[in-house]
């Protein structure tokens, strides 16, 4: 089976798995378009992308930031409702009330838990509770909502990382691609140069055995290329579309970086931009905010409340010319005295959180320094390796081209210009590998910095 009905039968049983899971999600329909995109992987002009655009695309669908988003989302609903929880609340009661009469007055009850036979309730109440619990859950909830802004930062910077090295895996992979079918070509010229010089009896039939097991050799590695190139396409196309889709070409912008920041503007952007160590802080804030809620537990409670409106046997503002409009109202203090150590217990889980989130923000401080020095070095040696690189691939290229013409002449070996083939392919594939290391290490160290 060749590699193309290979890749064929691997898309089919991809595009099967998406649509059983979409039919499961969003119905028929669904299921039908995916099944109808089976054997139409270029229905039209396929969409080019940018780096930025692979971005923006990939933040929409991924699970982790959007589950990052989401948490953030949460938090600053659990913000809006503690603070809500410190201004008073309007509602509106309406009860009736039956009682059994005692069978002697018509609107006396037999029971006195109520005040007539017909009780009829229609007030507003406006509560408001006086606790030392508001305040700080509205602490905490603040500090919650700061360690969730963190958390979503560092969850879009993971995914600059992960979008860009399958952005330029890909790119390298055509590159790679393109490398192996000039390879090819190279090889296939070759075998025909050894041909011509071992009918003229110029070389043995060795060499040309040689030269016909360097090309086989050669479309072996265009077959592989091939696979890799497919297989970066695939992972790419799951980063970033909703529905799998394949119909896309990527913009290559590699090309020779320009210098590198200084290590102590690095430093800088490090110290004011680290979303770790912002998160670790407000972590710390939240745990403190929850050692001061566990302590409210021991503190009294009061509450108020002030009602208006009618509490009559009938349902009417006025009866017997009289009105039944009123207002009522009452204080209420609550205080803890005994409840089996739970309060306690609270306070004691509470201390746990903040001795951990103190040891958590010492460690995320020591890891920034260690990571932003590892880095920094590691973008250091991509970015003065391309160079050297590139020369090599230079050197190679033209190694090659003078290997051949001396073969030719009679003055190299079959040998020779083999081992100058496969060194101009590692080159050059080198070359790629290090400008894909070189935009990694920059989004690694973004992660700490922000943009550079």
């Amino acid at each position: 089976m060749s590699i193309h009905a290979c890749l064929d039968i691997e898309r089919i049983l991809l595009l099967f798995a998406v649509a059983s899971i979409s039919s499961v999600s969003f119905g028929q329909q669904t299921l039908d378009r995916n099944l109808s995109q089976i054997g139409q992987s270029n229905p039209g002009a396929p969409l080019t992308l940018t780096l930025q655009d692979a971005l923006q695309r990939a933040k929409s669908n991924n699970p982790q930031f959007q589950a990052a988003l989401t948490d953030l989302g949460l938090a600053k609903e659990d913000r809006v409702q503690s603070r809500a929880a410190l201004l008073p609340n309007v509602n509106y009661n309406m009860e009736y009330l039956y009682t059994q009469g005692n069978g002697l007055h018509s609107n006396q009850p037999i029971f006195i838990a109520n005040n007539a036979v017909h009780e009829y309730i229609a007030q507003g109440n406006v509560h408001q509770e006086f606790s030392p619990r508001v305040f700080a859950e509205d602490r905490r909830t603040g500090a919650a909502q700061a360690l969730a802004q963190a958390r979503a930062e560092v969850a879009a910077r993971g995914l600059v990382v992960t979008v860009v090295q399958a952005y330029y895996a890909h790119i390298v992979a055509q590159r790679k691609y393109g490398t192996t079918q000039e390879a090819v070509l190279e090889a296939e010229h070759f075998l025909e140069i050894s041909q011509k010089l071992e009918k003229g009896g110029e070389v043995a039939h060795s060499d040309v055995i040689k030269a016909q097991i360097q090309y086989q050799q050669r479309q072996r590695d265009l077959q592989e290329a091939q696979l890799e190139m497919s297989k970066s396409h695939l992972e790419l196309a799951v980063l970033l579309f909703p529905d799998f889709n394949e119909n896309f070409t990527v913009v290559d912008d590699l090309r020779l970086p320009p210098p590198i920041p200084t290590y102590e503007e690095v430093q800088a952007a490090a110290a004011q931009n680290n979303p770790d160590i912002r998160a670790a802080a407000a972590a710390l804030k939240e745990a403190s905010g929850e050692v001061a809620v566990a302590w409210t537990g021991l503190l009294p409670i009061i509450t108020a409340d002030y009602f208006y409106g009618i509490d009559a046997s009938r349902f009417a503002t006025r009866v017997d010319g009289l009105s039944t409009l009123g207002n009522s109202g009452f204080v209420a203090f609550q205080l803890p005295v005994w409840n089996w150590g739970a309060n306690r217990s609270h306070m004691k889980q509470a201390n746990l959180r903040r001795n951990l989130a103190r040891v958590q923000l010492s460690f995320a401080q020591r890891t920034l320094l260690a990571n932003l020095r590892g880095f920094y070095q590691e973008l250091q040696a991509a970015r003065s390796e391309l160079d050297l690189l590139s020369q090599s691939a230079q050197d190679a290229a033209e190694s090659l081209r003078l290997t051949t013409l001396r073969y030719q002449a009679g003055e190299s070996t079959v040998l020779e210009v083999v081992d100058a083939q496969n060194t101009l392919t590692a080159a050059r594939n080198a070359y790629d590998d290090g400008q894909v290391r070189y935009r990694v290490a920059q989004a690694n160290l973004q992660t700490l910095t922000g943009t550079l």
